[in-house]
């Protein structure tokens, strides 16, 4: 079984290129991340076409998460309990955002998930991101403790580079997000929670995103910010992971490649 996780920066506009990558890579259960569409814009049909079911929760022309899965979709759930919610409009009450939602695919449970970005230190946002971490941390580690052998994919854009080798240059990052301490101990205590960052060890010095300005691609000035995390025995049938940097490549490409596990039976 192939599982990849992909933030595709809007999946109308790239819809091509990623029911191309299904047929071409062979994964079994896709998490997208930034939609950037309703449910009712979602384009359900070329991935019919293609023979995968679609789980998608989107509000509007932000955020937006699904999942996509020719093996099957059970249990849907959209955001996990404790999930905070956001507004960034005074008088507005705060909603849950369309961040994050859980399917059942060949047994596994996958959840595609898009974890608010903090924009820059001192920002409320950075706040609301290092809560919504926690919540997150609270409810993965409750899934474990009420059943040991559950197979979990915390996969997505977490927008933290958790190690400093995650980024190109960390003097460029001394004074933002997605390096913060708070951030990265965020993160460390997702895995201290039980769930395993299964791609680092098969992909050294890699990264997942390269941002569309001042050619960081080809210079390879990038970040690695997105993750599989996987319970203990779903870590156990891991038998290897990949960055598909071909997905960078391109007219249309993302700003972010697709991250691959691939399981054992």
């Amino acid at each position: 079984m192939r599982l990849a996780t992909w933030n595709v920066n809007s999946v109308r506009t790239r819809v091509d290129r990623v029911t191309a990558f299904l047929e071409r890579s062979g994964v079994d259960v896709l998490a997208i991340q930034e939609t950037k569409c309703r449910d009712d814009q979602f384009p359900h049909l070329p991935f019919e076409a293609i023979g995968y079911e679609v789980a998608h929760v989107g509000h509007s022309q932000w955020n937006g998460v699904a999942v996509v899965s020719r093996v099957g979709i059970e249990d849907v759930q959209v955001g996990f309990d404790g999930m905070p919610s956001w507004s960034s409009k005074e008088g507005v009450e705060p909603a849950p955002e369309a961040r994050a939602i859980g399917a059942t695919c060949g047994g596994v449970r996958m959840w595609s998930l898009y974890v608010p970005n903090g924009r820059q230190l001192g920002d409320p946002h950075l706040t609301y991101k290092l809560e919504w971490l926690a919540a997150l941390r609270t409810t993965a580690a409750g899934w474990l403790a009420a059943d040991g052998d559950a197979q979990i994919a915390l996969t997505g854009d977490w927008n933290i580079a958790p190690q400093d080798d995650d980024v190109w240059d960390m003097a460029v990052f001394s004074h933002s997000t997605h390096v913060s301490p708070p951030e990265r101990a965020a993160f460390a205590a997702v895995v201290d929670a039980g769930y395993a960052d299964v791609v680092r060890p098969h992909t050294p010095g890699e990264f997942t995103y390269w941002d569309y300005t001042q050619l960081r691609f080809p210079r390879r000035e990038g970040m690695r910010i997105d993750f599989q995390l996987c319970s203990p025995a779903l870590a156990a049938r891991v038998t290897g992971a990949s960055i598909d940097r071909q997905e960078r490549k391109g007219k249309g490409a993302s700003d972010h490649a697709p991250v691959l596990v691939d399981l054992a039976d």
